[in-house]
């Protein structure tokens, strides 16, 4: 299995066990999705850009959760929204895909 596969597999169980998962674990994770995340938008060329992002959306849950802010059932879906961007661009870099703004 590659990384990808295998942080997609780790956001999906986890979601399932959060209960089980102290803050520092959950806080890893969901930093661990973003840096795969921001990664995957460079190799597909999605570009930084101004407005909402659901990127940093899950950032600020990342941090919520590592103070004990956010509910389990705010970081489940987190975890799984997390996950499926993932398994998105994947699909496209997989596809051969490139992005290009004009």
């Amino acid at each position: 299995m590659s990384l990808t596969t295998d942080i997609i597999g780790e956001l999906v169980r986890d979601a399932n066990r959060m209960e089980r998962l102290n803050a520092s674990q959950k806080r890893n994770i969901l930093q661990r999705a973003v840096a795969t995340i921001e990664n995957l938008r460079e190799a597909a060329g999605i570009p930084k850009g101004p407005g909402h992002d659901t990127l940093a959306d899950i950032k600020t849950t990342a941090s919520a959760a590592e103070h004990g802010l956010a509910d389990d059932a705010q970081l489940r879906e987190t975890f799984l929204q997390a996950a499926g961007m993932i398994r998105d661009l994947h699909i496209v870099l997989d596809s051969g895909t490139k992005v290009s703004l004009v």
